[in-house]
């Protein structure tokens, strides 16, 4: 049985959308950052970098129970898990670690020093939001070049888009309009049909 640890933001949302896409059994722990408890002594034990989200595997690798952080990571334990949405080819594989790894270092927290800015600042701060909202806007670009060549970030389905997508689905708190990135406007409805990123997109709920 898998445990995961999560509260409602695009990294957590990343880990429940890829569950319910594995059709694996899960049971959710809220852990609700907004009252600090990802500070919790019982959290960090899980994660000691107090962040959500995380998951407990009591079926992990050799029958052993597997504890894991970053929500990446987790990505790649599912992915590995289940035979789902990592491509079997080796040049497949690469690409959707790449296309991962340009969501983790960039997508994610540049669309998320942009949401900081443009609306959590106790005072705005013109700097900081040229910056952010530029290189926002950058990184809609590079998806939209990419998915103007192909259906979806690797060629086909898999955990890139797994992990791209909950952060798109925010494009409003950054500002994007998505008609201006036509190819991701095509993606991000494709990708929002399917019924467990609905379902993954409610959790904690």
């Amino acid at each position: 049985m898998i445990t995961l640890y999560t509260w409602s933001t695009p990294n957590g949302r990343k880990v429940s959308i890829m569950l319910e896409e594995c059709g694996l059994p899960y049971g959710v722990k809220a852990v609700d950052i907004t009252k600090g408890e990802q500070s919790q002594p019982d959290f960090v034990a899980i994660n000691p970098n107090s962040k959500i989200p995380a998951i407990v595997d009591t079926e992990g690798p050799e029958g052993a129970p597997i504890t894991l952080f970053e929500s990446g990571a987790i990505l790649v334990y599912l992915a590995a898990k289940t035979g789902k949405f990592l491509p079997a080819s080796e040049r497949g594989k690469y690409a959707a670690l790449q296309w991962l790894m340009f969501q983790m270092g960039g997508v994610g927290p540049m669309f998320g020093q942009a949401h900081h800015f443009l609306r959590f600042a106790p005072e705005p701060l013109p700097y900081a939001i040229k910056r952010y909202s530029a290189e926002t806007a950058r990184l809609y670009g590079v998806l939209d070049k990419r998915l103007g060549e192909a259906e979806y970030l690797a060629g086909e389905y898999s955990i890139a888009d797994i992990a791209t997508y909950p952060w798109v689905a925010r494009h409003e708190w950054h500002k994007i309009a998505l008609p201006d990135y036509p190819n991701v406007a095509r993606w991000f409805a494709a990708i929002g049909a399917r019924p467990a990123v609905q379902r993954g997109m409610e959790v904690p709920g």
